[in-house]
């Protein structure tokens, strides 16, 4: 089956269940477990030896394998050991966490604080920015993240919220990144050697029925693991360890399965079904070879749902507001045009009764990225259904008329842009900014512009094209007030930039 058809079919938001093949596919700095250790025995000895030794005694006999949580256990006890014995030398900055860390009572390994050092920084791989951009844009159809990864690159390309631990238990599912065994934001959660596992295993019950539970009501996508991997297979011994595996829950949880398995140079995405043995019992799953995951994160974008991920999330936290004793005003109408904006508004009821969404034009200016590049049609079209823009207002209209190119108030909107910015090039001009700066980052060092004109300065320099656009770009999402006229200014100079000449010749 083609995997446009298979995620097609879902009805709900899937999950992703994430392994360490994915930041191996887009990170310079990432690690498999195995090749994580033996990192660190060869930078602490010098040589690959000693890690080959540890390796040879830490075989399982049974399984003729290497018990790698023995393994990171024994190198745990040596690397710490050694920075004991040479405070001040080659690792001298982890002592020196170390200690920090200690004199305010935290208790923490030096190993692992070695290990997040070497899993710190997010230094990407050439060729990788399409499919890296591709995943951030299908997240909006993703319910939920569960990793066994310790490194930040989820964090760095979906706005979810991370939950370590204890964390996890009774969480909002919507929105989240499960880190399961850890993360390198807080060292002592890592979960890497043989005591880690144990401990974690005592504490898991909980946690597993929350995970068991995302995976009999969503779709779960497995990336960056094998089909051998043990996490794969803890996983299914779990699930079915607690739901019969001929039960027609079962059934529903393997149809829900889907394990993405990298295959290089294989540029197809066919589903097939793969047999494995869990506790005995044989159990069929769906798997897909392939070296394109574009076209596994174009077909889950391309998911026709009715509401998206994020959305539920806001919904069930004003839930969980009012449940909560929140302040509360409750307005009843027939016509949901009747009601007036307030700070929420959540509707129930038939889907023929309720169809807008109510929008402040300050609302959509914050959302401006994220509605273009979801294409989100439904949210732009409120521009036409009684959205206040004001004469005074700035309001970034060319980038939505690429959305929608048929809105009503799109002639007026744009005339009202080109007027204001015209009008502020005036006003710009009359300030003299030092020759020699053409960056952002030289505006906010020059000394020669006064702090209220840095702003302005950033306006009239992308105007002149000076200021490359996508470093104006990276600006305003990181800007740190963005309900303000300021940033609502510098947006509409973006767009006038950005889009104007593509609106003139369409």
């Amino acid at each position: 089956m083609d995997i446009f058809d298979f995620v097609g079919s879902y009805k709900n938001h899937p999950v992703l269940f994430i392994g360490s093949g994915f930041s191996l596919r887009y990170l310079k700095n990432s690690y498999n477990w195995p090749d994580l250790l033996k990192k660190i025995a060869v930078d602490l000895t010098g040589s690959d030896e000693f890690y080959l030794d540890l390796r040879q005694a830490s075989i399982d006999a049974k399984k003729d394998e290497c018990n790698l949580m023995l393994l990171a256990g024994a190198l745990e006890e040596k690397f710490n050991q050694e920075l004991i014995n040479d405070r001040n030398g080659k690792f001298k900055n982890i002592n020196d966490k170390f200690y920090e860390l200690s004199r305010t009572n935290k208790s923490i390994s030096r190993f692992k604080l070695y290990v997040c050092e070497l899993l710190k920084d997010i230094n990407y791989k050439e060729n990788v920015d399409e499919e890296v951009h591709l995943f951030k844009k299908m997240s909006k159809n993703i319910s939920s993240i569960i990793t066994t990864n310790y490194d930040l690159l989820l964090e760095e390309l979906v706005d979810f919220i991370p939950l370590i631990g204890n964390e996890i238990l009774l969480s909002n599912p919507y929105g989240t990144i499960y880190k399961i065994h850890g993360c390198i934001n807080n060292p002592n959660s890592i979960i890497l050697t043989n005591s880690d596992y144990a401990y974690f295993d005592q504490k898991y019950d909980l946690i597993r029925a929350q995970l068991i539970s995302l995976f009999v009501h969503n779709p779960i996508i497995f990336l960056g693991y094998s089909v051998q991997d043990e996490n794969i297979q803890n996983i299914l011994n779990t699930i079915f360890r607690y739901v019969p595996p001929n039960s027609e829950q079962a059934k529903k949880i393997k149809r829900n399965f889907l394990l993405v398995e990298y295959e290089p140079d294989l540029k197809s995405a066919e589903i097939s079904e793969h047999d494995i043995y869990v506790d005995g019992n044989l159990i069929s799953i769906n798997k897909v070879k392939t070296d394109n995951f574009k076209l596994i994160y174009k077909a889950i974008y391309d998911l026709a749902l009715p509401i998206s991920a994020m959305d539920i999330r806001k919904v069930q936290e004003i839930v969980k507001e009012i449940t909560s004793g929140g302040t509360i005003k409750v307005s009843i109408a027939d016509d949901i045009e009747t009601l007036k904006n307030s700070d929420k508004v959540l509707a129930i009821g038939s889907t023929k009764n309720i169809k807008y969404e109510i929008k402040e034009y300050t609302e959509l200016c914050v959302e401006y990225f994220d509605l273009i590049e979801d294409g989100n049609i439904e949210v732009i079209k409120l521009i036409d259904k009684k959205m206040k823009i004001a004469s005074s207002n700035w309001f970034p209209i060319n980038g939505f008329v690429q959305i929608v190119p048929d809105l009503k108030s799109k002639n007026k909107l744009t005339d009202q842009l080109n007027r204001k910015v015209s009008d502020e090039m005036k006003r710009l001009r009359k300030i003299k900014f030092p020759d020699g700066v053409e960056n952002i980052n030289d505006i906010y060092k020059s000394e020669d512009i006064v702090a209220s004109n840095k702003l302005k300065a950033i306006a009239y320099l992308t105007y002149m094209d000076k200021i490359k656009l996508d470093d104006l770009k990276s600006f305003l999402i990181n800007f740190e007030d963005k309900n303000t006229s300021d940033f609502r200014k510098l947006l509409s100079f973006y767009d006038y930039k950005k889009f104007k000449i593509k609106n003139i010749i369409s």
